[in-house]
């Protein structure tokens, strides 16, 4: 494929993407006061999807479709890191997003809300993942 044809796949994707971004947003109830990002997205739903719930899963599904372009667009060869295994991009994302939950959820027992300290320790983890793994 040409580089030509990979920028329109890449504008295509960030488009769609941006698109369902905002369907998520302007998906958020509202009231006089403003937007009730804890209220739940659809009223009466089998779930509570909630914003951050909605933006959870969007990441998610994002980093899956963009790791799947690179992995077309870039094929790597398997390296071998400290924790002497064979491991690509993807196998360092799951590692990632894996570790990512356990600190979030210690966090958790330990500590409680909010989250904002261990999201940016699993920025830190995420980064040494990706380079040392």
């Amino acid at each position: 494929m040409t580089a030509s044809r990979w920028n329109a796949v890449y504008v295509g994707f960030g488009g769609f993407m941006a698109a369902i971004l905002g369907f998520l947003f302007w998906s958020v109830p509202r009231d006089d006061s403003g937007m009730l990002w804890f209220d739940p997205m659809i009223a009466g739903g089998w779930m509570a999807w909630t914003f951050p719930v909605a933006l959870f899963f969007f990441v998610i599904v994002s980093l899956l479709i963009i790791f799947t372009l690179l992995a077309i667009r870039f094929p790597e060869t398997p390296r071998r890191g400290v924790l002497r295994i064979e491991t690509t991009r993807g196998d360092r994302l799951f590692i990632t997003l894996l570790g990512s939950a356990f600190i979030n959820l210690a966090w958790l027992f330990f500590f409680g809300a909010p989250l904002t300290w261990p999201l940016i320790a699993c920025l830190f983890y995420a980064a040494a993942v990706f380079r040392w793994v």
